[in-house]
């Protein structure tokens, strides 16, 4: 497989806009499969962070495995929001989930700052403004108790990984693979919800199960990420590949309501839609004014 996109990639067959599109529709999928296992948040957690450790640490090779204290830091974070994620989709609806921890560009806007010494300007005032707007607009109307926590864990997991890409902006961070916070993320998870997993096992798992634990392991986050790091490899602009981006909270909570029938409340569909919006535009500002600099922006993305 490797082989054949690397030969697609010399003959510049597969534009690489279309490899980025790939990856935001397969990570747009999660939600579809994790609410069709019957599995516990942890123990589908366990199956999937293990597949999608190997994949990816296959893939990268020994460049993967490297590690330093600002890394270790930054593979905590990703395990955290990894569970936190899939918490989240199973205690609220899908849509509720992906918009929350969308939301994590505005954490970004706030802690940037205080991270790296830089300015606060006014149009990240209006952006972190519309966006907490967007968020108060999950929590109206009728909640049951768990819609209440889901959305709490979706709030943290976006939380978490904004601390995560604030990090990976470090200048030790840089001094390894990128992708070892991803690998070490996984296993830490993996090494967390063992006891659960094994629990499941004693109780016998379904083919069903399985198959969910496999696609969102091998497809969902580890051909999702080889196909979006190629993309990369090749340039597409950091701007180009966010707003693409943006297909995964926008189709997610489709599958489900499409495969599952879950619907998101009319008060989800528009927040979200002022977060998704909010943070495009500010995206859209932001590369304009770089580009007057001769500098790229920097890239959100969520690889949940």
């Amino acid at each position: 497989m490797v082989k054949h996109i690397e030969s697609l990639k010399r003959k510049g067959q597969v534009p690489p806009l279309l490899l980025v599109l790939g990856a935001a529709i397969l990570w747009s999928t999660g939600g579809l499969f994790i609410k069709a296992t019957n599995l516990s948040a942890y123990e589908l957690s366990f199956g999937r962070s293990l597949l999608a450790a190997i994949i990816i640490a296959i893939f990268t090779r020994r460049e993967g495995f490297g590690i330093n204290r600002i890394s270790a830091i930054t593979s905590l974070l990703y395990a955290a929001l990894l569970i936190l994620f899939v918490l989240a989709t199973k205690l609220t609806t899908a849509a509720n989930a992906i918009f929350l921890q969308y939301t994590a560009p505005v954490y970004v806007l706030i802690l940037e700052p205080l991270f790296y010494k830089e300015k606060f300007r006014a149009r990240d005032f209006v952006t972190v403004g519309a966006c907490i707007a967007g968020m108060s607009l999950f929590f109206v109307g009728k909640l049951r108790p768990q819609d209440v926590s889901g959305n709490l864990f979706a709030l943290a997991s976006g939380v978490c990984f904004a601390l995560f890409f604030l990090l990976l902006r470090h200048s030790k961070a840089r001094k390894v693979n990128r992708a070892s916070s991803v690998i070490y993320g996984n296993l830490i998870v993996v090494v967390l919800c063992a006891p659960s997993f094994l629990g499941a096992v004693q109780r016998g798992i379904s083919a069903a199960d399985l198959g969910c634990i496999a696609y969102l392991g091998v497809v969902q986050i580890g051909f999702a990420y080889l196909l979006f790091t190629l993309a990369m490899a090749r340039g597409v602009r950091s701007l180009d590949a966010g707003i693409i981006g943006y297909v995964e909270p926008v189709l997610n909570p489709v599958w489900v309501f499409l495969f599952i029938g879950e619907r998101p409340s009319g008060w989800a569909i528009i927040g979200g839609a002022i977060i998704v919006a909010s943070v495009i535009v500010h995206m859209l500002i932001e590369t304009t004014t770089k580009r007057q600099k001769n500098t790229e922006p920097d890239l959100l993305i969520a690889h949940e």
